[in-house]
């Protein structure tokens, strides 16, 4: 569209073929629009009278290898010194940690700015 115009009846022609074009896409979209709106009744109130699950979903178990295991036990019996036998491993979900991780890290850290001269 990037046409050079040399004179008013140049700007004018491409000004009546812009107009055209709105008004094709116009009737487009009223066209969709219009296709958008026939929906059968029953699907309609099927789909705003379905039921929402009241729980969220589970999330999905993560299985601990033995390699993880065995990585663990050996970190608990450098750490304490004596052998580790572990009968349990559960995965506790804290954001404890990482707060606290963010207020050492915020505080521990001067907020610095440039100023560009």
């Amino acid at each position: 569209m990037a046409q050079n115009v040399k004179t008013f009846e140049d700007l004018q022609a491409m000004l009546e073929e812009t107009q055209a074009q709105l008004a094709a896409l116009a009737g487009r979209v009223e066209r969709l629009e219009a296709d958008a709106k026939i929906q059968p009744p029953a699907a309609a109130a099927a789909v705003e009278s379905a039921p929402k699950p009241a729980v969220p979903p589970a999330p999905a178990k993560h299985e601990i290898t033995e390699e993880e295991v065995l990585a663990i036990s050996a970190a608990l019996g450098a750490y304490l010194g004596v052998r580790v036998h572990i009968r349990q491993i559960r995965l506790l979900s804290s954001s404890a940690w990482a707060q606290q991780g963010r207020v050492l890290v915020h505080a521990h850290i001067p907020y610095t700015h440039s100023h560009i001269n």
